[in-house]
């Protein structure tokens, strides 16, 4: 039977992060994913690596700083699927303070390091691109920085690169028992595929990164007699058809205090979210709900000189987040911070990390201090994942330089689709591009999907419409048989 240095169980962002980390300190590490990567939470956010701005009024400082710091680090990592994006943030009179709101940005750009995001400023709303879209009460506001992240690439993409570095990896595999043997020296984890099939593994080390499910594993596989406790807050997003004009986004404060995001989405959309409600079914069962898209709605037409309705809206997705459990708080209060659990200890029973929360900016951080939790059981090498590049990631900071090179050697591709690529694959579009293949139509070719298939993991048709790209929102009911027929082959 073979035995691994570490077995992570969850394939979200977290997971993957923390196989990628250990493998690449010499670890030899599995990693296992029930369904897809991505296929939870880490495809279902609001796609931003930000510091978040509202976390100030928690006076939760330490945690934005350092996802302050971190956005450029992930930014330079892979910068096919991470980018700057402006976000406009109207001031409405009756909600925060403007000097209360201009002081909070004054700490956002100054609490963490910024080399490559421009700070914030202070802006009229009377005329400009930004107040074009907006009804005339609204009459100045702010610019400030974050970044856009192709959250469920991100996912894969750590995959790869720990798969790269000599890591095992099973997807659509559950891990249906995890027990220390006898001795308590070693863990064996039964491992069951989709097909029924069962093997079985030992690892020194477990990793439970199972996010919403963490309890779950805790209980039913590990058999934990003190398991994980987490509040459980379904997020909830709308797409409708571009909204406005213009690369920026908007910051929205509602009238119930909390914010909303609208975001050019996929070049022709605008994303807009997120809601926070308490969330007690099965974290798989999660939809966005009529009550959420109203509400939704409601906000952002507050704002919008142009009335969206319920027939703009093209697609919904909803997501649920595993927060550290607060007594007392509402779910907007509730911290997005993290924290582990370690069972075990060096020389006597083999050790349990579980982790607990946490949010995509600090994903890489998460991960390092994750597998800096068994320097006492391992000797490993320090860590490196600080200024590493991602799958890739090699294409330069300059995307539109970048893009530019990749359009002048493939001119026959259009330019949406050239723009797609090299967003969702980086280096990699070059070898889409070259082997193409046939037209699967909707801007799709057979190499794509090879790629995906091949190289990504992708098995089923929603891996590839809604979590390795987003063609779902415009591929034709002809070019998705022709994919699933690629993968089915």
């Amino acid at each position: 039977m073979e035995i691994f240095d570490l077995a992570v169980i969850g394939g979200g962002v977290n997971g993957t992060g923390t196989a990628r980390d250990a493998q690449g300190r010499g670890l030899k590490t599995l990693l296992v994913e029930a369904k897809d990567f991505a296929s939870g939470t880490s495809s279902a956010s609001t796609k931003l690596i930000h510091g978040g701005l509202r976390y100030l009024e928690n006076y939760e400082f330490k945690m934005v700083g350092e996802a302050l710091a971190e956005r450029e680090v992930i930014m330079r990592a892979a910068p096919h699927i991470v980018w700057p994006l402006r976000f406009c943030l109207p001031h409405s009179p009756e909600q925060r303070p403007f000097l209360m709101i201009r002081a909070g940005l004054f700490l956002y750009d100054h609490l963490g390091k910024r080399e490559l995001l421009p700070g914030s400023k202070g802006l009229s709303l009377r005329s400009g691109p930004e107040g074009a879209p907006l009804q005339d009460w609204v009459k100045r506001g702010f610019l400030y920085s974050d970044c856009w992240v192709q959250d469920a690439r991100l996912v894969v993409l750590n995959a790869m690169d720990a798969q790269a570095r000599g890591a095992t990896v099973r997807t659509r595999t559950k891990v249906t028992s995890a027990r220390r043997t006898e001795d308590g020296k070693l863990w064996t984890l039964t491992l069951q595929a989709e097909d029924g099939t069962e093997t079985t593994a030992q690892a020194r080390a477990v990793v439970n990164a199972g996010g919403p499910w963490a309890a779950d594993i805790d209980t039913q596989v590990v058999g934990s007699n003190n398991p994980a406790k987490l509040r459980l807050v379904r997020g909830s997003h709308i797409v409708v058809p571009r909204a406005f004009d213009g690369d920026h986004a908007y910051i929205f404060q509602n009238t119930d205090g909390r914010i909303l995001f609208a975001i050019p989405y996929e070049q022709d959309f605008t994303l807009i979210g997120t809601t926070d409600v308490e969330h007690t079914d099965d974290p798989r069962e999660v939809h966005c709900t009529a009550e959420e898209q109203r509400y939704m709605l409601t906000a952002v037409n507050r704002y919008f000189k142009k009335t969206l309705t319920d027939a703009d809206v093209v697609w919904t997705y909803a997501g649920v987040r595993p927060l550290l459990f607060e007594e007392g708080k509402s779910a907007s209060k509730v911290s997005r911070d993290y924290s582990y659990r370690l069972d075990g200890t060096p020389g006597g029973d083999a050790p349990l990390l579980t982790i607990f929360g946490g949010k995509l900016t600090a994903y890489r951080e998460l991960s390092e201090e994750a597998v800096d939790h068994f320097k006492p059981f391992f000797d490993m090498r320090p860590s490196w994942t600080r200024g590493s590049v991602l799958p890739g990631g090699d294409i330069g900071l300059d995307f539109n330089a970048a893009l530019a090179e990749f359009t002048a050697a493939h001119a026959t591709i259009d330019s949406k689709t050239a723009w797609r690529l090299l967003r969702n694959y980086g280096s990699f579009a070059y070898d889409i591009a070259q082997n193409q293949g046939e037209d699967l139509g909707s801007g799709v070719s057979q190499g794509e999907i090879e790629h995906l298939k091949n190289r990504e993991y992708a098995t089923a048709l929603d891996d590839v419409l809604w979590r390795r790209s987003k063609l779902g929102l415009v591929a034709s009911d002809e070019t998705r048989q022709r994919i699933n027929a690629i993968l089915a082959a």
